[in-house]
C-alpha cells in the first residue's frame, strides 16, 4: 500500500517545523521529505537530513529536468522544492510522506494528491508572537526579519484554503490535536 501524504505549512516562526519533528517520534510510518534549497546552511543544519544544499544553478538545471513536485524561488536566488523522487520512494516503501514546506508548495502538493493528502497550516497565536519566535532564534538580521515577517502576512491568508488550521499557541495542545487529526485522516483509507 502507497503511504500517504502529510503537508506542513506555515509562515516561518509558526512553530511548523518543532510540530513535524514531534509528529516523526510517533509509533505512525512516517517518514520524510528532505526538501531541496539553494540558501546556505545554518550552522547546525546537515546536507541530506534538514536539505539538500544545492547551488542556485543546480536547482535550476533539476527544475528544467522536471525533477521538483513544486518548487518556488522564495527570495532572488534562493530557491525551495521537493524532489518527486524523494517523495515516490518514501510512498513505494509504505511509508506515509511528511512535508515541512511553505505555505505556496504545500498547497500545490495538495492540488496535485487530492485527498491522498492532508495539508495542516500551522498558525501563529498572533503576528507579536510570531516577531518575537523570529527575534529570538538569533538568526535574522533587521531586513531579513521585516522580509519574514511581510511574507508571513501574505501566508496567513492563505489559511483557509488548508484542510486543518493548527493554532500553535500551547506546544502540547497543538501536537495532541495534530496526531489525532492525523490519525483520523490515515484511518479513513
Amino acid at each position: 500500500m502507497k503511504g500517504k501524504l502529510i503537508i506542513f505549512s506555515a509562515p516561518s516562526g509558526a512553530g511548523k517545523t518543532t510540530l513535524v519533528k514531534a509528529i516523526m517520534q510517533t509509533d505512525l510510518s512516517f517518514s520524510f521529505s528532505v526538501s531541496a534549497t539553494s540558501r546556505k546552511p545554518r550552522e547546525n543544519e546537515t546536507d541530506g537530513v534538514d536539505y539538500y544544499f544545492l547551488s542556485p544553478e543546480k536547482f535550476r538545471d533539476l527544475i528544467s529536468q522536471d525533477a521538483f513536485l513544486e518548487w518556488e524561488e522564495v527570495y532572488e536566488n534562493q530557491f525551495y522544492g521537493t524532489l518527486k523522487s524523494e517523495v515516490e520512494r518514501i510512498r513505494n516503501n509504505g511509508h506515509h510522506v511528511v512535508f515541512d514546506v511553505d505555505v505556496v508548495g504545500g498547497l500545490n502538493i495538495k492540488k496535485k494528491y487530492g485527498n491522498e493528502a492532508l495539508a495542516l497550516f500551522v498558525m501563529p497565536p498572533s503576528v507579536e508572537i510570531l516577531t518575537q519566535r523570529l527575534t529570538g532564534r538569533g538568526t535574522e538580521n533587521d531586513e531579513s526579519l521585516n522580509k519574514r515577517l511581510q511574507k508571513a502576512q501574505t501566508e496567513l491568508g492563505f489559511a483557509s484554503q488548508f484542510d486543518t488550521i493548527i493554532i500553535n499557541d500551547n506546544l502540547d495542545e497543538a501536537i495532541a490535536k495534530t496526531i489525532i487529526t492525523i490519525n483520523d485522516f490515515i484511518s479513513k483509507s
